[in-house]
């Protein structure tokens, strides 16, 4: 049976506190050996994702900020299909809001008197290394967004503040460490289209979707096989996933239970 992985990274993948994916070792190199494309989805930033490709020499299409859009390698499909520009060796189907409206309305929200948001792009870099435990030079990284504006919210009016922005076209989702603020698109719609493409080459091919957050579920909905990595606080993002007929849920957290779910699924 041919395979494609959709995975997030922080959390699952990678390692919730050190960043690493070391664990998940041997299951990497079991895609690898048999040729198994690993797409990446992620809240991450392009800048963020392609260092972490290049650590995995991935060379599959990847998504970024929470579905905003989808890099495809120039010329990794053999076939002519929908796409809305080029950039550096990618083509790229754009699905979401722009980050400057994004912020803006979160800018107008502040005005408006939810002054409990906290704009990731409003954080200095101290902090942002505080919160997420990266490395100061990966802060430029994160700060390269296009479709989507993480915050924090403190204080009450959290739900009427979803509301004001839903009515505006647009979603708030719950990720690891932040909400994140994108446009109507999400996960899911953006892992829809790669398995349509794929199909296009492998019209029997079998998905496998793994995350570990409420950002993630969107996915999780449209794959053939979808896991839930156990969270480093030990527990399991369910919500919304009850009845799934393939749904697993991993004993290890992070990249242990990464690799648990890759071998039982792919490697078995």
């Amino acid at each position: 049976m041919r395979w494609i992985v959709f995975t997030d990274l922080d959390g699952t993948l990678l390692d919730y506190t050190t960043y690493s994916f070391a664990p998940a070792g041997e299951a990497l190199d079991l895609l690898r050996g048999r040729g198994i494309p690993l797409c990446i989805v992620t809240s991450k930033t392009r800048a963020e994702i392609e260092e972490y490709r290049r650590l995995l020499d991935n060379r599959d299409p990847f998504v970024v900020e929470n579905g905003g859009a989808i890099f495809i390698p120039d010329g990794y499909f053999p076939f002519p299909f929908h796409f809305h520009r080029r950039s550096g060796g990618y083509v790229v189907i754009e699905l979401g809001e722009r980050h400057e409206r994004l912020f803006g309305e979160l800018q107008k929200a502040i005005r408006d008197s939810w002054s409990g948001i906290r704009p990731f792009s409003t954080m200095p870099d101290e902090e942002i290394v505080r919160l997420t435990g990266v490395k100061p030079y990966q802060v430029p990284l994160m700060r390269e967004r296009e479709y989507d504006e993480p915050f924090l919210f403190e204080g009450k009016g959290l739900e009427r503040l979803i509301k004001r922005l839903e009515a505006k076209g647009l979603r708030v989702l719950k990720g690891g460490r932040f909400y994140h603020l994108t446009g109507r698109s999400d996960k899911g719609v953006a892992v829809q289209q790669l398995i349509q493409l794929f199909k296009r080459l492998y019209p029997s091919v079998k998905s496998l979707g793994i995350g570990d957050s409420e950002n993630d579920l969107a996915m999780l909905r449209v794959v053939d096989v979808a896991v839930l990595v156990k969270r480093y606080d030990g527990s399991y993002a369910t919500t919304g996933l009850d009845g799934r007929r393939r749904l697993i849920l991993t004993d290890g957290k992070g990249p242990e239970g990464w690799r648990e779910a890759v071998m039982k699924v792919v490697g078995g």
